[in-house]
């Protein structure tokens, strides 16, 4: 039984991801900002009351994500894979951006790079002793397409974009700091998907994407770490 931790698993990719990981028998610590409201972890709580565990976190706020740290330490001493799901795609969580020139204001921004590129790296920073104690743990960044510098040839939304570009960026040199303790950090694309951030139009399931993105978790090797992959396996250029 491996230990996964996953951040904004209350919906869509990450509640997906707390789901398929529970359905084959892993234990799971389930991340989210308000767990009261999280009524569908609440549900699979009630079945797999042994091997989940849901737990308060705001990745915005450094104490949360602290307090939740102790939390977890109270279940185990291990973390076997961190997946860093949160993130937002506008100021207005899972809207669609509206940002253009004329309306770009550094508060929004700063908003916005604290929650996609800034928080990922703290979390992990926060949960370092849990993963050195696996034996080659993995860090996984859900990043996009809209982060590869080279795709963008008709403009991508400025602060989510250039956000997981950051985020990116810090994974990287993550990356090889971590090679030491036998840790692997990847970038994962899970696609267009049919979240609350992809919209009902997209084409891939959340469970498509998810089934597909935890093949590649699980074949990972330790000499593909800071790669940028999508859920298929496939290089995403930067």
């Amino acid at each position: 039984m491996q230990r996964v931790l996953i951040t904004g698993a209350n919906r869509g990719l990450g509640l997906e991801f707390t789901r398929q990981f529970l359905e084959r028998g892993e234990c799971v610590f389930a991340c989210c900002r308000n767990p009261e409201a999280a009524v569908r972890l609440g549900e699979l709580k009630s079945v797999y009351r042994k091997q989940l565990e849901i737990v308060e976190m705001d990745v915005s706020d450094f104490e949360s994500i602290r307090r939740s740290h102790e939390v977890v330490k109270t279940h185990t001493g291990v973390i076997d894979i961190l997946i860093n799901n949160a993130g937002v795609y506008s100021i207005y969580g899972s809207k669609e951006p509206s940002e253009h020139l004329g309306t770009l204001r550094f508060e929004d921004a700063l908003k916005v790079f604290r929650i996609n590129a800034v928080a990922p790296i703290i979390v992990v920073q926060e949960y370092l002793d849990l993963l050195v104690a696996s034996s080659g743990a993995k860090i996984v960044g859900i990043s996009t397409g809209y982060a590869s510098l080279s795709l963008n040839t008709k403009g991508f939304p400025y602060y989510y974009s250039a956000s997981k570009a950051a985020m990116n960026m810090f994974m990287r040199s993550l990356s090889v700091e971590v090679k030491k303790w036998g840790i692997t950090a990847v970038l994962l694309d899970p696609g267009w998907v049919q979240t609350d951030m992809g919209g009902p139009g997209a084409p891939l399931t959340p469970k498509q994407s998810v089934e597909g993105m935890i093949r590649v978790i699980d074949a990972i090797k330790p000499e593909q770490s800071g790669c940028f992959l999508n859920w298929r396996g496939e290089t995403v250029p930067w």
